[in-house]
């Protein structure tokens, strides 16, 4: 029996360096190989995609933190600011200060005559271009009857024009004489020089771009569209080969061509036709005289983007470009972003009210969830007896944190709202509502914190005499606070990025005043964020970024914070 015992054993015997061995060994190495190539790769492309998103949304919202203005001599005159001479801040605020802004503004263009020209040149001030001159004089009313030095805010079209968002201005230098046939009106340019064919031929390349579309439409049209259509599209093709085919023939320009102007002499003249030595044009900005302009001394500005393609007019950009040469454009930080509250006008739009909001809302969670929740998770790992209905309990809790957030928002709209009348679109109800949302996550991290306490602290505090309350909020619970104060910070953080439950109560209102107490209308960081992100407006989608920005800000010092108190109060057993 023993010697078939040991044959058995012998017979199943395996070696561990033989070949077959060894090429275990080598597989085992290869697959976990590939596994930690696995884990590099899925992190590799996590760490890409985030980048890319943050890097996307830095790129967007950078030109948010920046504002252009006029920097102007305003003259403060009484009959708009005081007429009675009262001297009184009160009547001083009620004053025209836009009329003495847009009066210093065209002040700087006298040749500015007519009703359109002044139009699109009052269109370059924002609605709130003087708040900061009235501040201005409201604080100091002996500036009246004097002249301020001050900053203009600009619209939100000038001011992505001069980020460089609506179009590309092409400066060419000249190399003939620029003969101009008056100084104001429609005139007539010629050249000594074919100083005007670079520009003819950017037209043509223009036009030979739209062929490819006009013969995409006609495709279309030919598959089942009428026949007049039809017949148009080929007139049309058919007119813009004959031009391409012809480089020097002369072409008039319309808003969906690249805008072509020339400056000379002091002013600015916008091209209507041109060919490779003359020009035909509206005088923008008008000539200082009809003189021969020398080679050299006058230039051809092309604006790249037709007219019809962005929203800032060719009168608006001459304008603007010509402030700019005169330096009386500045570029600065913009503080309205960071001290205002919302606005239809997106240069004067700001995340201070929604900011607020966010903090009064973010006080009432704190409020009310803290204590309730470290409470909760108190009795249930302590004090509750392990019976049905405490199980009970404890599994809803756990799938109460996994519940859509949204359906706070509804349950908050339900009780808060239409049962209890509390105010629409308060920071009490978001902080109400947001309450019940993190209330389940505290519970949980600070049952896990108490769990996390050694045994034996409790049971040495009950060997010297101590009530099991004492035991329990005197040592068990002091240890077990950094582990509290981490999971309540991450709540908070996930309370502040919700949107999805304030939809439900109203607090994706237009607010413009910033909220002063928590039953003021107001909204928060993340609606804000989600009402701009739904405008059409391109100066919205930069602050919109910048907004996430901040937000993001906010929610890694909070989330930075909490691993920090991880690190510092943590102790291991």
């Amino acid at each position: 029996m023993t010697d078939v015992s040991v044959t058995q054993l012998a017979a199943r015997s395996v070696s561990f360096d033989g070949p077959e061995a060894r090429a275990r060994l080598r597989a085992r190495y290869r697959s976990e190989g590939r596994f930690r190539a696995y884990g590099a790769f899925a992190l590799t492309l996590t760490a890409i995609f985030v980048l890319s998103v943050l890097v996307d949304i830095t790129l967007k919202g950078i030109p948010a933190f920046t504002q252009h203005s006029l920097v102007l001599d305003v003259p403060i005159t009484a009959e708009l600011v005081d007429p009675k001479g009262t001297g009184d801040p009160e009547v001083i605020r009620g004053g025209n200060f836009f009329g003495l802004a847009r009066d210093a503004l065209r002040s700087a263009f006298p040749g500015v005559s007519s009703r359109l020209e002044r139009k699109k040149l009052d269109g370059l001030l924002s609605s709130g271009a003087a708040n900061s001159l009235r501040d201005l004089v409201v604080a100091d009313p002996s500036l009246v009857g004097q002249t301020v030095k001050t900053r203009l805010l600009l619209s939100d079209d000038a001011d992505l024009f001069l980020k460089g968002n609506e179009t590309r201005v092409i400066y060419t230098g000249s190399r003939g004489i620029a003969t101009p046939t008056g100084t104001t009106g429609p005139i007539k340019i010629f050249t000594s020089a074919n100083d005007f064919a670079d520009d003819l031929q950017v037209v043509k390349q223009a036009l030979a771009g739209r062929l490819e579309g006009l013969r995409t439409r006609l495709r279309r049209a030919e598959r089942g569209g009428v026949e007049q259509d039809i017949q148009d599209l080929k007139a049309e093709i058919a007119d813009i080969e004959r031009r391409v085919g012809q480089p020097a023939l002369a072409e008039n320009l319309n808003d969906k061509l690249p805008s072509v102007l020339v400056a000379l002499n002091g002013g600015l003249v916008k091209l209507n036709k041109i060919d490779n030595t003359s020009a035909e044009g509206t005088v923008v900005i008008p000539l200082t005289s009809a003189a021969d302009a020398p080679a050299g001394s006058w230039q051809v500005v092309s604006y790249e983007t037709p007219e019809s393609s962005r929203k800032i007019s060719d009168l608006e950009i001459a304008f603007l470009e010509r402030l700019k040469a005169e330096g009386k454009i500045e570029n600065h930080f913009n503080s309205i972003f960071f001290t205002s509250g919302d606005s239809r006008e997106a240069e004067q739009a700001g995340i201070l009210g929604s900011l607020i909001g966010s903090i009064l809302m973010l006080s009432v969670t704190i409020a009310i969830c803290v204590p309730l929740g470290v409470l909760a998770a108190v009795y249930l790992e302590e004090f509750a007896p392990k019976n049905w209905l405490t199980d009970i309990i404890e599994i809803n809790v756990n799938n109460l944190a996994a519940v859509p957030s949204i359906v706070f928002g509804l349950l908050g709209l339900a009780v808060f709202l239409n049962f209890f009348g509390l105010p629409r679109s308060a920071p009490l109800v978001g902080g109400l509502v947001l309450a019940l949302l993190v209330l389940p996550t505290i519970i949980i991290a600070a049952r896990a914190a108490l769990k996390a306490v050694p045994p034996s602290i409790k049971e040495a505090a009950l060997g010297v005499g101590a009530s099991h309350q004492q035991a329990v909020f005197h040592h068990v619970l002091p240890l077990a606070m950094p582990g509290i104060m981490t999971g309540t910070i991450i709540g908070m953080a996930h309370a502040l990025g919700e949107t999805a439950p304030l939809l439900m109560i109203g607090m994706l209102a237009f607010v413009v005043d910033i909220p002063t107490g928590f039953t003021d209308s107001a909204t928060a960081l993340p609606a804000q964020i989600y009402i701009w992100s739904d405008l059409p407006e391109q100066a919205f989608q930069a602050r919109t970024a910048a907004a996430i920005m901040v937000l993001l800000a906010v929610l890694f010092v909070m989330n930075g914070l909490a691993i920090w108190l991880r690190k510092k109060f943590e102790r291991r057993w």
